[in-house]
């Protein structure tokens, strides 16, 4: 729903972040690539400045520069100084900051104000949930529970799960029934997308489903294995080149399976998604490109 970047404020760090290599730019990047909008900036480590409004002022220049660049836009963007060591303006306002009169961003609602790290976040603009569309829920974990049984657990991506409902999971092909779904130790009616449930299902053991399978509704457009799929890869950083052949592990939702770059379709422009080359031999570091990838063992992507 939203990314909160956490920016060292010290002397040196957060150059160092910064940097071409550093991890605050890449943080960003990752952000904004996987589809986050909504961003907070928080400059930590304020005790270690001396409270200097200079330093904050000089980090939240130079931050909204680069950030600008990755594709998000400043003005939208809460910039919150904090220490973490105390607790400074994470949810009430610091005394060690007097100068600091509230961060402020623009929305489509309009300007919204706030002062602390709790504003912020409580000012985030709830996302549209996708409750209408097939169910998907990737698991997280499977759990056996004395006297329950088998347990599966993670976060509804899409659509809803409900008691009774007859699920499938991919890639691994079992069917079964739900008999119960819970949040927080409570009997839900049904969970929705953004709910973290626990399930409880029929006539399945432990040893038939795992993290990284993913449950869905079997009378509405189940889950299926892919034997292969386009990706949109970005690299951000790789010494020298990345052809045809190259394996490396891959985290989608919660599985974690080694993948093929089976063909280089189109290198493309990272921003705008536009095709710049067709079938290239390589690409490297900063390059962005569509391509066909062979998962090594069954997986669920779409």
């Amino acid at each position: 729903d939203c990314a909160i970047l956490i920016i060292a404020g010290g002397t040196g760090e957060f150059e160092a972040g910064i940097s071409k290599d550093g991890q605050t730019r890449e943080h960003a990047l990752l952000a904004f690539t996987l589809g986050v909008r909504q961003l907070i900036v928080a400059v930590n480590k304020m005790d270690t400045t001396k409270w200097s409004e200079d330093r904050f002022n000089e980090i939240v220049k130079e931050t909204s520069n680069f950030i600008k660049k990755v594709g998000y836009n400043p003005k939208a963007v809460a910039f919150v100084p904090i220490s973490g060591w105390h607790g400074d303006n994470m949810l009430e306002e610091s005394t060690n900051m007097p100068w600091f009169k509230g961060w402020t961003k623009e929305t489509k609602a309009g300007v919204v104000k706030g002062k602390t790290l709790l504003d912020a976040i409580d000012a985030i603009e709830p996302p549209v949930r996708p409750s209408d569309k097939p169910l998907r829920l990737p698991l997280q974990d499977v759990y056996k529970i004395g006297g329950i049984g088998t347990v599966p657990v993670g976060r509804v991506e899409t659509g809803v799960i409900k008691a009774g409902m007859v699920v499938t999971f991919a890639p691994s092909n079992v069917t079964t029934e739900v008999k119960s779904v819970e949040m927080h130790h409570e009997q839900l009616v049904e969970g929705v997308p953004g709910d973290n449930v626990g399930f409880n299902v029929k006539n399945v053991s432990v040893k038939d489903i795992r993290r990284g399978n993913v449950a869905s509704d079997s009378k509405n457009d189940p889950a299926k294995e892919a034997a292969s799929f386009n990706a949109q890869v970005i690299v951000l950083n790789h010494p020298g080149q990345i052809g045809a052949g190259y394996a490396p592990v891959l985290d989608c939702h919660t599985a974690h399976i080694a993948c093929k770059f089976s063909e280089l379709i189109e290198k493309i422009d990272r921003r705008s998604g536009k095709a710049l080359e067709q079938a290239p031999k390589f690409v490297k570091s900063g390059d962005a490109c569509i391509v066909k990838l062979i998962p090594s063992k069954p997986m669920c992507v779409e």
